[in-house]
């Protein structure tokens, strides 16, 4: 209980909700016991007057008497059938008040852990992969709220019917509660064990489910492959064994699940002779009546379910512990990427590194190795290097995704750190190398990243980023839907509208990561000559592996395996006939070779 502790926060919120239900459980349940001495009235109505109604044979009165058996055992039904109702209104009730509450907590545990989630660094999301993120989020929150709707309701059922009935049981006869309750906790212990095997075989299919949808999909997303290689044969072989294992955890599931009820009833079956047993004694001594074994009979039913529910509630408790445990890890995780200022300024857009060295946390990679280097405002600066050089690392600390090792980066002359994190990415135009868009239209794509975008706006930004001819011949224009249903982009138009949405938002500093690699040399030369407009008057970050996307830039810095090994303009690099003198004169050949 520990670590579902930390839900008691939403308790106490939803305390009205818990404190009604188990008002609305208390007087269910009191509804329920009343119909068992009603029908102990009836019985024993009949049995104590059956003499008297033989005996009125031989005359005409007996006609009387059967019209008040009928009449009371009337009265008796329709009580009986009205504490039916009544229960039944209540159990209602009770539903509407705790089941009501486990899903407001669920619906709250579900934005905590969202917006935790949005809270977190970049590393957090290099640690954790996006499958265990959802299940938290999802399988987990479900199984806490198995523990916060039905196991506390029928916890509180099980706890309110004992604490009325059994007094009351004890208080007509200690011997006959005694032999009625004897079997009740083999039961309870019993459904304890055979639910934990359920369960646990229960998650064994998941995970054999997960794997056979899995492989399935992968199969029907790489059918073309699969084609190619001509390997369906061994596709369906690898599916008939996968099949076969689901197959066999299921009928091992199937075994166990058919012990489940014969041993219910089987239990049920022992108290209700018992029962018989020990009242049959005491009625032929005169002590107990025919109503109170029918009495007797009916709270042993009575209590089947409460006591059957103990074993189910424990293993739904340990259950949601364990997710609630894995819950609590994550919320626990702390944002690293602090301000230390709260700063919230328009920025000029300077950027300086002074001695920055980056190690990448969990990894161990140091990325970047005493990088120093300074970008005046409305200046561009490409960053050439090869693949692993460090180039991407650079962005990440300039959009603060992480937080440098050692050294300084300063924007506008102040330390990155004094500035609101959310204000400073808010005038960062950030195009990723992975460009990513969502399953929406493409105007909202483009869109995305602005808080105030209006139609023209998201027009021009798609003109500037030479994509805005290939968005009006889709047949939905700017409306046309992406992802799986909808219409696939080519990498170069993926990449074109990254750039649009990076350009909607009007930022002070623009950082194309790579954002040219898909493209060809002539689009590449048509989005650059775009980018002089879109470059005047902000920071531009122009980070690649091709010298040609560096031609625009005021200063280029060339790195190696996280070093600056050389720094200055295309015209003074080409000069010293160093490193980026061979890049440029490997890429020109390769152009010249493909353009051939």
């Amino acid at each position: 209980m520990k670590e579902l502790s930390y839900l008691n926060k939403y308790l106490v919120k939803y305390k009205y909700h818990l404190v009604l239900g188990l008002l609305f459980v208390i007087i269910s349940n009191i509804f329920q016991i009343i119909p068992a001495p009603v029908v102990r009235y009836a019985i024993d109505l009949v049995t104590d007057n059956l003499a008297v109604y033989h005996s009125f044979q031989e005359s005409g009165l007996q006609d009387n008497v059967y019209e008040i058996f009928t009449s009371n055992i009337l009265i008796y039904a329709g009580l009986i059938l009205l504490m039916a109702l009544m229960r039944g209104l209540f159990l209602f009730m009770v539903r509407q008040t705790i089941i009501v509450m486990s899903r407001l907590v669920e619906f709250d545990l579900k934005n905590e852990i969202y917006g935790h989630y949005q809270s977190l660094p970049l590393a957090f999301y290099r640690r954790n992969n996006t499958g265990d993120l959802l299940n938290r989020i999802s399988e987990d929150v479900s199984k806490v709220r198995m523990y916060l709707g039905p196991s506390i309701m029928y916890g509180l059922n099980m706890i309110t019917l004992f604490a009325l009935l059994i007094p009351y049981m004890l208080s007509i006869n200690v011997t006959l509660t005694l032999y009625a309750l004897i079997p009740l906790p083999i039961l309870s212990v019993s459904i304890y064990y055979v639910n934990n095997i359920i369960n646990k075989r229960s998650e064994e299919i998941q995970v054999s489910q997960s794997g056979l949808s899995t492989f399935v999909q992968e199969a029907f997303s790489g059918i073309r492959v699969l084609k190619s290689f001509t390997r369906e044969e061994d596709s369906n072989r690898q599916f008939a064994a996968k099949s076969d294992e689901y197959k066999h955890k299921s009928l091992r599931l199937t075994r166990v699940q058919a012990l489940f009820y014969p041993l219910i009833l089987g239990l049920i079956g022992l108290s209700t002779i018992l029962t018989v047993y020990a009242g049959s004694s005491q009625v032929l001594a005169g002590t107990l009546t025919f109503g109170n074994i029918a009495e007797f009979i009916i709270y042993v039913n009575m209590l089947t379910w409460p006591v059957t529910s103990l074993g189910w509630i424990s293993s739904i408790t340990q259950r949601a512990a364990a997710s609630q445990k894995r819950i609590n890890e994550f919320l626990k995780t702390k944002n690293d990427i602090l301000s230390t200022k709260e700063l919230e300024v328009e920025l000029e857009g300077s950027i300086q590194f002074e001695h920055v060295n980056f190690t990448y946390p969990g990894s161990g990679i140091h990325a970047l190795k005493d990088v120093s280097f300074r970008v005046n405002p409305g200046e561009a600066l490409a960053i050439i290097g090869t693949t692993g050089s460090g180039k991407s690392t650079i962005a990440n600390v300039i959009t603060r995704m992480y937080d440098v090792t050692s050294g300084e980066v300063c924007i506008d002359g102040r330390d990155i750190k004094a500035y609101n994190v959310v204000n400073l990415r808010s005038q960062v135009g950030y195009v990723p190398q992975d460009v990513f868009l969502f399953s929406d239209s493409i105007y909202n794509n483009i869109a995305f990243g602005a808080d105030h975008a209006d139609e023209e706006k998201v027009i021009k930004a798609a003109k500037e980023a030479d994509v805005y001819h290939n968005i009006i011949e889709f047949p939905g224009g700017f409306g046309t839907k992406l992802g799986e249903r909808g219409i696939t982009l080519s990498g170069g138009q993926k990449q074109r509208v990254s750039i649009a949405r990076a350009i909607c938002r009007d930022p002070k500093i623009l950082i194309l990561d790579d954002a040219l690699s898909a493209v060809d040399t002539k689009t590449e030369n048509a989005i650059l000559n775009s980018l002089k407009k879109i470059m005047e008057g902000r920071t531009t970050v122009i980070i690649s592996h091709r010298v040609s996307s560096a031609k625009l830039a005021d200063k280029i810095i060339v790195l190696d395996d996280g070093q600056v090994v050389e720094q200055g303009t295309n015209e003074s690099l080409l000069a010293k006939n160093g490193v980026y003198k061979e890049l440029y004169d490997k890429q020109m050949i390769a152009e010249e070779t493909l353009e051939g």
